[in-house]
Formats: structure tokens, sequence, C-alpha cells
């Protein structure tokens, strides 16, 4: 069973390391020039120690004068052929790797732009981020490195091998006291090297998640004093990611003990053989120079193919995880309907949603009508099911019961990209990429739009009043997530990216929670203007924004417990009433 399994996992990590390996397919070229360095690196070492006898017993012994011309021209020859081959295979290696890790780690990054949202809330984003930082760089050494090291020390094993054969057959029975050794050295590194391997990616993730956590919080650290807990938190972390590399420090260094030691008692032995009653007069200095030389030049070599292990097996464990990733199926899209504009006619019918990573029910049987150009408001308490009903609408998430409809058909049955076409998003949590104002509102399928269409976007939230004052205008950059600006105005720069998009759904989700009284009231006016003959959806907390929606639904525990116009819902004296007059009773209390 056990060789079974050992079968098993060879021809898995083989499979991984083909796959490995076909990234470096482009590069064939400059791969065959690179390997043909290697065999001139290792090959030009074997070459010069197959000259030692002849240096010895004729060059020194004999003074034999055509030695005495050439060999200073032959050693140079050599070495200069073989310094070539050593750029050629380290340049040539260094090229097909940067760009194997470069196309991995675009591999990796478009593949996270289409998996499922709900991926990301399966894992810390410090490991995400850090497969395409640190991960993928582990390959390197697997697909290119390990190479080098491993085609260039084998063919000057091989090539001192051949040196060693050809001049001794009796003394290189020496090798036979080194192979057991070595094959059992270089298999138990093997496992140890992949086991430690794979929690050391782990480790580097939870060392990145560390510090972007600390780094995106710094404000709430230094008012809350949390310096010393992050401090902790940062030093435990990177504690046990220290005593793995140093893991496999005790590893490398434990072999190369072990082969030193078996090369000591391989070097015995050939001492031993050489220098028996019989044999020790039938061979000549130079021929036991030569062995010897040849053999203590493969010992270096065999310790560095033993060691080369890490690399490997550190590379096969980030390749593992990478393809993984690579591997994980795609948002679900089995649309076939290509929606060019929708009409804005929107019902939900007993929609149950069901988060699968807590079995959570977020939703408990929500059926809403809205229809074309009207404007629906859904409010309630925190957790009650808002954001997740409206996280439905771009399929974000599929609802686990009922169905969404959008102008009369299935909503499952439009092409995602065109559905996603009709929807335009205001969160509370604005996001802004680190580029000009213009290029983030005409962000993604809007870059196309004119710079006088960008501007008119941006006067209708509101926002060129301190656009105008920005040293570049529209063009001046705003920093990452937009730092270089308050949070009203990169609300506003949101608002205005809507407003350029013009699609016929609109979610607002506490669209002007950011913003002061009176830039409120100017975008509730933009708003107001940018929601006609649109259907829209708007998650509130501040109830005295919502008032003159077409019908409000109010939720609780991801149901629909009331359901009309402001007035008829104060008129009814349930929950909203009660929102409502504790929020007016609030504002009347601040007023005071």
């Amino acid at each position: 069973m056990n060789a079974g399994k050992v079968a098993l996992w060879d021809a898995h990590t083989w499979g991984i390391y083909k796959r490995l390996l076909g990234y470096t397919r482009r590069y064939w070229a400059v791969g065959v020039i690179a390997i043909l360095g290697m065999a001139a690196d290792g090959g030009g070492l074997a070459a010069f120690t197959r000259l030692l006898r002849p240096m010895i017993d004729q060059l020194f012994a004999h003074k034999d004068p055509y030695l005495i011309f050439w060999m200073p021209i032959w050693i140079i020859a050599i070495f200069s052929v073989r310094g070539v081959g050593i750029f050629l295979s380290t340049y040539g290696m260094a090229y097909v790797g940067r760009n194997v890790v470069q196309a991995i780690q675009h591999d990796v990054f478009t593949t996270y732009l289409r998996l499922p949202a709900a991926f990301f809330g399966g894992e810390p984003s410090g490991q995400q981020v850090s497969r395409i930082t640190y991960t993928s760089e582990q390959v390197a050494s697997a697909s290119t490195d390990a190479l080098r090291t491993v085609v260039t020390e084998g063919i000057t094993v091989i090539g001192m091998f051949y040196v060693m054969l050809s001049t001794s057959a009796y003394l290189t029975l020496v090798l036979l006291v080194m192979v057991p050794p070595v094959a059992l050295i270089a298999t138990v590194v093997s496992r140890r090297y992949r086991q430690i391997s794979r929690r050391i990616q782990g480790s580097m993730g939870s060392v990145t998640g560390a510090v972007e956590e600390s780094v995106g919080a710094h404000r709430e650290v230094r008012v809350y004093g949390g310096q010393q807990r992050e401090t902790e938190r940062f030093d435990d972390v990177t504690h046990r990611t220290r005593r793995l590399n140093l893991k496999i420090a005790a590893t490398n260094a434990s072999s190369s003990t072990a082969i030193q030691t078996v090369a000591a008692c391989a070097l015995a032995a050939l001492v031993w053989l050489g220098t028996r009653p019989g044999v020790i007069d039938h061979i000549s200095s130079g021929v036991f120079v030569q062995v010897l030389t040849a053999m203590g030049a493969m010992l270096p070599s065999l310790k560095r193919l033993t060691n080369v292990q890490a690399n490997i097996q550190r590379g096969m464990s980030a390749a593992e995880d990478l393809f993984a990733i690579m591997d994980t199926p795609a948002e679900i899209d089995r649309g076939t309907i290509e929606l060019a504009r929708a009409r804005g006619d929107l019902r939900f019918e007993n929609v149950r949603l069901t988060y699968p990573r807590n079995d959570c029910a977020a939703l408990r049987g929500v059926t809403l009508d809205c229809a074309p150009g009207t404007v629906t408001a859904l409010v309630g308490r925190s957790g009650s099911g808002k954001s997740s009903l409206v996280s439905l609408l771009p399929r974000f998430y599929e609802p686990s019961g009922g169905r969404i409809v959008l102008d009369g058909e299935n909503y499952e049955n439009y092409t995602l990209a065109s559905l996603r076409r009709q929807i335009a998003w205001v969160g509370q949590n604005v996001v802004l990429f680190d580029d000009t104002v213009a290029n983030n509102i005409a962000y993604g399928e809007l870059a196309g739009a004119s710079e006088e269409a960008i501007v008119a976007a941006a006067t209708a939230a509101n926002a060129m009043e301190f656009i105008a004052r920005m040293p570049q205008g529209i063009h001046s950059p705003i920093g990452e997530a937009g730092n270089q600006l308050s949070g009203g105005q990169r609300q506003r720069i949101a608002i205005a990216r809507a407003i350029l998009k013009n699609a016929p759904i609109l979610v607002l989700d506490e669209a002007t929670s950011a913003l002061d009284t009176e830039s409120e009231h100017l975008i509730q006016q933009a708003l107001d203007s940018l929601m006609q003959h649109r259907t829209t959806l708007v998650i509130a907390h501040r109830l005295s924004t919502i008032e003159g929606a077409d019908q409000i639904a109010v939720m609780d525990a991801g149901r629909i417990v009331e359901r009309g116009t402001h007035a008829e819902l104060l008129a009814r004296g349930g929950q909203y009433a009660a929102l409502y007059r504790m929020q007016f009773h609030d504002a009347d209390t601040e007023g005071g």
C-alpha cells in the first residue's frame, strides 16, 4: 500500500512539474541555448580533469615538448568555453525564469478576477496577495534555478564518472560505497522539504495579511493604542516563519554533513584500494591524481544535487498551490441571452439565500416588485438582509431558492457581462484606484468616454467644485484608494462614475453616508435627477433621504415585514414608524 501511495505521489508531482515546464515552451530556444551552456559548464570541468593524467605523467615527468606547447592553450580554450557556457546558462535561465514568473502571476491574477465572490470570503486577503508576491517567485526556483543545478551538476557527475571509469575501472569501484547512502539521503531530504515547504507557503500569507491589516488600520492602531498588540501579533507570525525556514536550513546542513561523511569514507576507500599490494606498483601518479580529483569534483556536485531538493520541493509546493487556484471554477455563467438595455422591470420571487461558508440564512423568502423607473428603498436593522438582497442583482451570489426576474426573463438566462452592464452601483465603502480622477470616473468599460462626458458626470455629482481646484483638474492623481481625497470627495467620484455609466438599474447603498449636510443636499438633488427613468434600489439608514421613494420595504431577519409608501407606513404605526420616530426624536435632541 505504501509503495502504491509513493508511486501515485510521484506521478502527481511529475504532473505538476510537467505543467510547470509547459510555461517554458514559448522560450524553448533560449532554454536549449541555456542547456548547451550548462553542458559546456559541466563538461568543461570534466575535460580539464581529463588533462591531469597527461599533465603529471608526461608533461612534468617526461617533459613532452608537444604538451609543453599545447597544454596552456587547451586549458585556456576549455575555461573560455566554460565561461561562455556559464554566462549563457545563467542569463538564459534567468530570462526564462522571469518570464515564467510573470506568466504565472498573470494567470493567478486573472483567475482572481473571474472567481466568485464567495471565494474571497473564504481565506485571508494576505494569502491571496502572497500567491502573487511570494509563492509565484518560489516557482522560478523549481522551473529554472533547480533545473540549471540539476543539468550542470548532473553533467559534471556523469563527466567525472566517465573520467574515473576510463582512467581506472578498478578505482571506480569505490563509487559503490557512495550510491546507496546518497540515494537514501536524497529520499529522506526530499520528503522533509516537501512537508516544510507547504507550511511555509501558508506562513508567508499570514505575514502579508498581518502587515496589510496593520498598515490599513494605522489610524485605529494609534488611536486605540494597539501598537503593542500588533507588534506581538506580527512577531508571532514571523517567529513561525523563521522556525520553518530554520528547519529547511537544518535539513540542508544535515544532508551536507551526511554527504560529507559519505565522501570521506569514499575517499578513504579510494586511497585504500589504490595502495593495495600488487596495485600500487601498476598505478601511476597521474592515474591516481586524476581519479582522486575527479572524485573530489564529483562530491560537491552530488551535495548540490541533494540540496537542490529544497528548491524543487519548495517550488513544487508553490506550484501545487498556484495551480489549485487556477483550477478553481470561475463564476457560473449559464446565460445565453445578450441583454442590450433593460427596461428595468425587476421582480424578486420568494428569494432565499444561504451563505455557504457559515450555513446562515440571510434571506428567507423575499418577494418584491420593482416597476421600471421607480425607486424602492430598503430599510431595517443591520443584518436584516438588505445588502444581501442587492448583492444578488449583479449575481455576486446565486439565490439558494426562488428567482429574480428582469424584463420578464429569469435573470440567470442573461450573460453575466450583459447583465452587469445594466447596473450602476454606489456603495458606502467607496472603491477608488491609484489613478487619475478621470480614469476613476471613466473606469473599465467606460474608459472610452470623452473628456466632456466625464466633466458633465462630475458636475452632476457636485464633484467639479473640488476637482477644479486640483493641480491638473480631472487628470490629477488621487493616490492609493483615493487617499488624497476626503471621504465625501471619494463618494462623489463614485457617484460620478455611476452617472457616467447611465445604466437602467441603479443601486445606492448608503450613497450619501460620508457627506456633510451641504454636500448631501446637493448630491441628493443629483441623485434625484439620476434616478429618473431608472429602476433604483436604495439602502438607507437615514430615513429622511427616502421619504419620496415609490415604495419602502422594511426588512427584518431576512424577510420583508412591511411595504408601502412613507405616508402609508407612518399611518400603519409599525416598525418603520418606530424607526422614523426614533430618528426624528434624535434629530430634535441634536437640534435642541
